[in-house]
């Protein structure tokens, strides 16, 4: 199993959930923009060499846990965002 952590970086405007994973210089990404108190999840990015180990599915399953945590909405705007809100119907409350 990939051993990758997360973090949030942002600021006033939006910002990215960013993926690191042990023994790899590479990054996976999903990026957002706020409007208000939805997060407009815009773009999911994962290297080719790092696509298949589900990073890109943890990296929107982090930013929802912090929505449920925090009180803000996600606005799934990301093809691949989309498709998982659509396989996740108890998501659906979280939706902006």
């Amino acid at each position: 199993m990939t051993d990758v952590s997360i973090g949030r970086e942002m600021d006033a405007r939006g910002g990215r959930y960013v993926a690191r994973i042990a023994g790899s210089d590479a990054e996976a990404e999903l990026t957002f923009r706020r409007d208000g108190d939805v997060f407009v999840a815009d773009h999911t990015g994962t290297p080719v060499a790092l696509r298949g180990r589900g990073i890109a599915t943890k990296l929107v399953e982090r930013m929802v846990a912090d929505a449920r945590a925090e009180g803000f909405r996600i606005r799934p705007a990301c093809p691949f965002v989309v498709a998982l809100f659509s396989q996740h119907p108890d998501w659906s409350a979280l939706r902006g």
